[in-house]
Formats: C-alpha cells, sequence, structure tokens
C-alpha cells in the first residue's frame, strides 16, 4: 500500500499493511503572512517526517474576525453578530492558502484541515472567562451567535474541500470538560451548532476526523459527544482513555492517537529505541485494523521532526 491506499483503508476501518501515522505540529508565526513560505513550511514537514497523511495547519485564523465581538461585555450583543459570508478575507484566505498547501505536497498524501467548532472560534477571539459569564448570562444570544458562526463555517469547509483539494477537516469539539458544562447544557447550548458544522462536512467527504480535544488537566464528559459521527476519532489517551482497545469501542469507529503530546513526556524524553519499542507496543493494542498512530494533540515545537519520524518507520516495521 502507499500512504494514500493505507490513509483511506484506515479511514474505512479496513485492515492495513501498516498501521498509519499522523503527528502535527504549529507553523511558526514568522511564516504566517506569507502563503508560499507557509505552504513550504507543511511541505517541509511532510518530508522530514515522513508520516502518512497531514493534519494542515489553521494558523493565523484562529480568532472569529466579527467585529461585534470586540469588547463585547452583555450576552445580548451577541444578537448583533453577523454572518462574514463566502468572500470575506478570513474565508477565502484560509482556502486560498490550503490551496497552496494542498499543491505544495504534490499528491503525496491525503490531507485533512483544522477547523473548530463555532463556540471554540468564539472563545478563541474573547477568551474563556467572557466566553462562560456570557452563555451563562444568556444561552440563547450564545446559541444564536453560534449559528451565524456555523453557517460561515460551513463555506470555509465546502471551499477547503472542494476548491482547495484537502480531502477532509478536522473538526476540533472544544469545551467538554467535566467542570465547564453539565451534560444537558453542553447538549442544550452547544451540540446543536458543533453538529451544523459536523453534519455538514460527513455530507461532503468520507475522510473527515473528529478531535475530542482535552486540555488543563481534566477529562472531557464523553457523553457529550457520544452521536457525534465521522470515519475517525481523534481522542486523548492520557485523559479520557487510555485503553486502545477500549477506545475503539466506545467511538465505533478508527481511532487516532497513542502518544501524549505535552512537553517532557516520553516522546520527548525518549530515546529512538525506547520510541521503537512503545510503537510496537501502541500497534499491538490497536492492531492493524481500526487505529491510526498519533498523539493526543499537537506537538510542541521543542520536539525535533526526527522523533516523529522515527515513530513512522517503526510503524512501518511490523
Amino acid at each position: 500500500m502507499n500512504k494514500r491506499a493505507r490513509v483511506t483503508a484506515a479511514f474505512k476501518g479496513q485492515e492495513t499493511d501498516h498501521v498509519p501515522v499522523c503527528m502535527w505540529q504549529h507553523v511558526p508565526p514568522a511564516y504566517w503572512g506569507n502563503d508560499d513560505k507557509f505552504a513550504e513550511v507543511q511541505a517541509r514537514f511532510l518530508e522530514d517526517s515522513d508520516v502518512d497523511f497531514m493534519k494542515l495547519s489553521g494558523d493565523k485564523y484562529f480568532g472569529w474576525p466579527a467585529p461585534e465581538l470586540k469588547g463585547i461585555k452583555k450576552a445580548e450583543e451577541l444578537y448583533r453578530l453577523c454572518p462574514l459570508g463566502p468572500d470575506h478575507p478570513y474565508i477565502r484566505g484560509q482556502i486560498d492558502r490550503t490551496k497552496k498547501v494542498v499543491a505544495a505536497l504534490g499528491g503525496a498524501c491525503p490531507a485533512i484541515y483544522l477547523i473548530f467548532a463555532p463556540l471554540s472560534y468564539i472563545r478563541l477571539t474573547i477568551g474563556y472567562p467572557a466566553m462562560m459569564k456570557l452563555i451563562r448570562e444568556n444561552p440563547d444570544a450564545m446559541k444564536q451567535a453560534c449559528r451565524v458562526v456555523a453557517e460561515d463555517v460551513k463555506h470555509l469547509v465546502q471551499g477547503i474541500i472542494q476548491e482547495a483539494g484537502a480531502d477532509g477537516v478536522f473538526y476540533s469539539v472544544q469545551n467538554g470538560e467535566m467542570s465547564r458544562f453539565t451534560y444537558d447544557e453542553y447538549r442544550g447550548w452547544v451540540m446543536p451548532s458543533d453538529r451544523i458544522v459536523l453534519d455538514y462536512a460527513n455530507s461532503l467527504s468520507s475522510m473527515n476526523a473528529i478531535h475530542f480535544c482535552a486540555w488543563e488537566e481534566e477529562p472531557n464528559r464523553l457523553s457529550v459527544w457520544e452521536d457525534y459521527k465521522a470515519p475517525v476519532v481523534s481522542w486523548s489517551r492520557y485523559f479520557d482513555i487510555m485503553d486502545i482497545q477500549e477506545a475503539k469501542k466506545h467511538f465505533g469507529c478508527t481511532v487516532w492517537g497513542g502518544f501524549d503530546n505535552r512537553p517532557g513526556t516520553f516522546l520527548y524524553t525518549a530515546k529512538r529505541a525506547e520510541i521503537e519499542k512503545e510503537v510496537e507496543n501502541l500497534i499491538a493494542q490497536g492492531g492493524k485494523q481500526g487505529y491510526i498512530l498519533g498523539s493526543d494533540c499537537s506537538i510542541h515545537d521543542e520536539l525535533p521532526v526526527e522523533k516523529i519520524r522515527w515513530v513512522a518507520q517503526a510503524a512501518r516495521s511490523i
């Protein structure tokens, strides 16, 4: 199998010749202002790491650029949030840049692009404290704002897949920490806009992955995402479910993970022979069907890319 055949089979839940590997890093800010350089960095990462597919970076385009969010004080102001529209530079900029990244990769492997859930785009602009204050002050106002964002994100997803040529999206859903919302709050306030984007992405591609993001040393309330479906789930092994077979059973699809991404953990400190042994151990747990080897979340800059290459090479020797 080549990389595309291997990854496609894994996304379909089929047996693969070797377990696919994908880890990712953010692109340094120095390259955010030049799309050609940005694309070169992503292509160089593929060459240096030899991963089986690319999770493409959304760096520079994290916070939602709605002017109505600047200095927002009261939840009722969220009702003023207006759509950006498909031609807004925030949406076109990502599509045009991704087109260059996909061209730079030259078809060497599949590529999926980072998309955040609507509430996360708002939070990346106003911060967690303001997000929590506003949503508790008026949940309906925040739900309406998230719906507006979700409709714009659909334009982004469409352009990324159908115009830029990405194979699918890496849909990062967040805010599921046990202490943040109750089950009913999340399902009532957050889930509707999550699903608008996810269901639309799934109507366009069979190569999407959901990333159940975990932060701040706290596990997620996984039940809030119980009916979120995609061919692959990227989950947090070191926060949520340690056992890979348990994760496969829980999510009911191919699972993607294995290594802790946090600085100072095993992948950062281990020598090559130790990493190769851990790859062998993880593949023994996950098997060659329904498993992709990766990490809980993005790998930090201090990890030499060579170590990711060691993981990929070790997986192909098993």
